[in-house]
């Protein structure tokens, strides 16, 4: 069986971060504590499907408040729908 062409990427970068920190998982945490820090995350962070439902309705409603006609607005609003659907699968963990 072939391996998928994602894993196999995922898997060439676990062994390139695990050789960078000498196969130690201490000096591994270290580098990824010192990296984190220098690398702030600047966006919102969700922890849930609710929490990602009200993030997603937040961001259409104030996307609707930038419309200017009612046919972008349909638009819009059924895409926030798509993505709200989206979300809710990926939370399920449905592919």
């Amino acid at each position: 069986m072939k391996a998928d062409p994602i894993l196999r990427e995922v898997w060439d970068i676990k062994d390139q971060l695990a050789a960078e920190a000498g196969y130690d998982l201490n000096r591994f945490f270290k580098q990824l504590r010192e990296w984190s820090a220098a690398h702030p995350h600047s966006g919102p962070i969700v922890h849930n499907a609710e929490e990602l439902r009200q993030l997603v309705a937040a961001h259409e409603r104030e996307r609707g408040r930038h419309d200017h006609g009612e046919e972008e607005r349909d638009a819009h609003e059924g895409a926030g729908a798509f993505d709200l659907l989206v979300a809710e699968r990926l939370a399920r963990g449905d592919e």
